[in-house]
């Protein structure tokens, strides 16, 4: 089970995969997100003569379309026992002296991997982000930069493109110790690029509140009624015009929807939780008060019950 965004829910709702029929498919409305997908997970064989050995040989991975071999290579090595076998030897001598012009490319995408794999993030956002990084640096013009700065950079635009942005502050805990500062001037500089290269502006999705709201409301682990309410919210905002970014809005909303919870919330948790400074929460809730009534949905909260929200 994961999540990913659904077009008829309109909101990032669980999905569950069925590897048979290679479809994603919603669990809350049953849309088939993605048909007839690929596979790309490593094969598993058994070659055992014996029907009860189930033991597994690894047949290898998926080739890769962005390296120049695809990824495929042959390995050298003595055989079982051999003390001096001189030809394995001096072959294996030999390849391991030969250039690997996808090395640097290789170890890119390793990190990216394991960035993507520390947020949580599917798969396509991790083929998104390596083919960024292929793109800019074939263009050789990351060289001398922060590499943890250009992975991360690449990391946070394929999210946007695929329409699961994360914050700068989630992709700077995962980048190896490069700032928001310079994750920010990376994903500038690759836009720039990237945009000189094709010769028009590059398309990264529009952020909106609801695209943070479920996965905050998850880590302050806050009840499915005050989740919907929130979303409910969030999406009645939208028809206002509140100039604060979507996810100082969608911190405000939780602290507005956590106040009229029964397990109520502290300012400094949804701090935590959101990367929202509390001063920051507090201006735009303050935005958000007068709206209340407008927001707030009537199955949720009760004019009375507005009435005991904190004034700002």
């Amino acid at each position: 089970m994961a999540d990913a965004y659904c077009r008829d829910c309109k909101k990032s709702t669980e999905v569950a995969f069925d590897h048979s029929a290679g479809d994603t498919v919603c669990t809350e409305c049953g849309l088939v997100l993605e048909a007839h997908s690929i596979d790309e997970t490593s094969e598993w064989r058994t070659f055992a003569n014996e029907s009860g050995d189930n033991d597994p040989v690894r047949v290898g991975g998926p080739s890769n379309p962005l390296l120049t071999d695809g990824g495929l290579s042959t390995v050298i090595s003595k055989p079982n026992g051999a003390q001096g076998d001189f030809l394995s030897s001096s072959l294996g001598r030999w390849q391991n002296r030969g250039s690997n012009p996808d090395r640097s490319l290789i170890v890119a995408f390793r990190s990216i991997a394991a960035m993507a794999d520390r947020l949580g993030l599917v798969a396509t956002i991790k083929d998104r982000a390596n083919e960024i990084y292929k793109k800019v640096e074939d263009l050789k013009s990351i060289r001398g930069r922060n590499q943890d700065a250009i992975l991360a950079a690449c990391i946070y635009i394929a999210c946007r493109q695929e329409d699961i942005p994360r914050t700068v502050k989630e992709i700077c805990s995962v980048a190896n110790g490069a700032s928001k500062k310079e994750i920010g001037r990376a994903k500038e500089y690759i836009v720039k690029q990237l945009e000189l290269e094709m010769g028009q502006s590059m398309e990264m999705g529009t952020i909106h509140a609801s695209d943070f709201l479920r996965r905050f409301c998850s880590h302050l682990g806050m009840t499915n009624q005050a989740v919907k309410a929130a979303q409910e919210a969030v999406q009645r905002s939208e028809e206002l015009d509140i100039r604060r970014s979507p996810i100082s809005i969608a911190a405000a909303v939780i602290y507005m929807i956590t106040q009229l919870s029964e397990e109520k919330k502290l300012l400094r948790d949804i701090s935590l939780a959101t990367g929202v400074a509390e001063g920051t929460i507090r201006n735009s809730y303050k935005d958000l008060y007068p709206y209340a009534s407008r927001l707030i949905p009537t199955t949720f909260a009760k004019e009375e019950d507005l009435r005991n929200l904190c004034t700002p």
